[in-house]
Order: structure tokens, then sequence, then C-alpha cells
């Protein structure tokens, strides 16, 4: 990756933008793996006033084991939840391409070094709750 072709944004925004390629990882079939890989990740980096740039990172991707059972005494269940989730992450900042004269052109973002099946934690991640 050339520094110049990067930008800015949020861990939560690695969960949330489509991935467009495969795991690092070769031979793995995705459509049985369980467990939390550093898979390659493109996004479109915006920001206002300034032109938006293609960005291939690596974020994290998968499935975690999860269940949930009812029990007789409040809270009435018993869960164990855990979520593909970052860590180990490094920052990397770039300038984006025509920014307007007062627009601060550099955009940073994250990038998955290492992820695991773990708590969600709002720090890191866009945890959902039912």
């Amino acid at each position: 990756m050339k520094l110049q072709h990067m930008a800015l944004g949020s861990l939560s925004l690695l969960l949330l933008v489509g991935c467009l390629s495969t795991l690092k990882t070769p031979n793995i079939n995705l459509r049985t793996f369980v467990g939390c890989a550093v898979r390659e990740f493109t996004f479109l980096a915006k920001k206002p006033g300034c032109r938006a740039l293609r960005i291939t990172t690596d974020a994290c991707w998968g499935r975690c084991h999860t269940w949930e059972k009812p029990v007789l005494e409040p809270p009435y269940i018993e869960a164990y939840h855990r979520v593909c989730t970052y860590n180990e992450t490094k920052t990397v900042t770039v300038k984006l391409p025509r920014c307007a004269p007062n627009v601060d052109p550099f955009y940073t973002y994250p990038v998955a070094i290492r992820c695991d099946c773990d708590v969600c934690s709002t720090a890191t991640t866009e945890c959902e709750t039912a």
C-alpha cells in the first residue's frame, strides 16, 4: 500500500463497511470458518471538502462461538457472547486529494494487526444489543 492511497476512519467504520476481498490465511473455507482473523478490506474514505479516496487495509472478520440458555432465577438467562474484535491495531495517516484551502487534508484510520473472539468493547467495536 502506498501511503498516499490511505485515509482516516474509526475501528467501527472498518466493521461496518463491506469487505471486498478474502482472508489472508490461504485455503480457509469462509462458509465453515469459526474464529476471528485479519482480512483485507476496502472502503471509500470521505471528508467534507476533499475528494474521496479508495483505501485497502486490514480489518477483523469472523464468527465466534456464542450461546444462551434459560435459567429459573433472574436474569432468567445465562449467556456467553463473543465477537470478532480488534486485539492489536496500528494507525495510518494519509493526505486526501484535492482538499479545499481551509480543510485539513489528513485522514487517520486503524489497521488490524491481530483479532480475537472476545467480549464486545464499545471502545473499539460497534456493539449491537437486542
